[in-house]
C-alpha cells in the first residue's frame, strides 16, 4: 500500500490529499529514508512524519484493507513516539498562550504601562 494512503487509512491525515503534500514536502520518512507518496510500505516498516510540530514514530504492523475507525487503528500500526515530543508541544502552546485574543488590535494604554513597568524593573 501506497506511504499516503496509509497514513490516511490509519487516521494520521484527514484527507489523502494532505498526506500526498505532506510526501512531497518531505515531512515523512519510511526507514530512514524521505519517502514519496506512491513509496510502498510493508509490515515491520518505520515511518516518521512531522506533523503539528511533533515528530511522531510509527511502526507499521499490518495493512488495513480501507480507512479504519479511530477504535481499530492500533491494530495496524504501533505508536512509538516520545512523551517528549508531546510535552514539547504543550510547552509550545503555553508559551503562545496570551489574555487577548489574536487580532485584537494595538496593545491598550494598560498594555503599554504594564510593558514600560517591566523593561524599568529589568534595567535595575
Amino acid at each position: 500500500m501506497r506511504v499516503d494512503k496509509y497514513l490516511w487509512c490509519v487516521r494520521h491525515f484527514k484527507t489523502r490529499n494532505i498526506a500526498t503534500t505532506a510526501c512531497k514536502k518531505g515531512h515523512i520518512k519510511v526507514n530512514g529514508s524521505v519517502a514519496k507518496a506512491s513509496r510502498e510500505v510493508f509490515p515491520t516498516d518505520i515511518i516518521e512524519l512531522r506533523k503539528d510540530q511533533v515528530n511522531y514514530k510509527l511502526t507499521v504492523l499490518d495493512i488495513p484493507p480501507n480507512r479504519v475507525g479511530a477504535k481499530l487503528v492500533d491494530i495496524y500500526r504501533v505508536d512509538n513516539t516520545p512523551k517528549s515530543a508531546f510535552e514539547a508541544q504543550e510547552m509550545l502552546k503555553l508559551a503562545k498562550d496570551y489574555y487577548r485574543k489574536k487580532g485584537v488590535g494595538r496593545p491598550t494604554k494598560k498594555d503599554r504601562r504594564d510593558l514600560d513597568n517591566l523593561n524599568a524593573e529589568n534595567e535595575q
